[in-house]
């Protein structure tokens, strides 16, 4: 069995996410949300769809949380 880095428990279906920073192992797809999943920097959810990604670095979760940084030109991907 593989315990998962986020909770700790020791689980025999527990999976690996690998990504540029390493190899990580989870119980569940919300722990590997938790560890792996950008955040947006206006309102600091979680972004598990799409999200935007600004020209400076800035992740968002959606073209409202971005015009509140300034950056008018994202659009949604709806």
């Amino acid at each position: 069995m593989a315990v998962c880095e986020v909770c700790s428990n020791d689980y025999e279906m527990a999976f690996e996410v690998r990504t540029a920073d390493g190899t990580h192992t989870f119980d569940s797809l919300e722990c590997a949300a938790q560890r792996i999943a950008p955040t947006c920097d206006n309102c600091g959810c979680r972004i598990l769809g799409h999200g935007l990604q600004a020209t400076d670095g800035q992740f968002f979760c959606c073209a409202h949380c971005a015009r509140r940084h300034g950056h008018a030109q994202l659009v949604d991907h709806a």
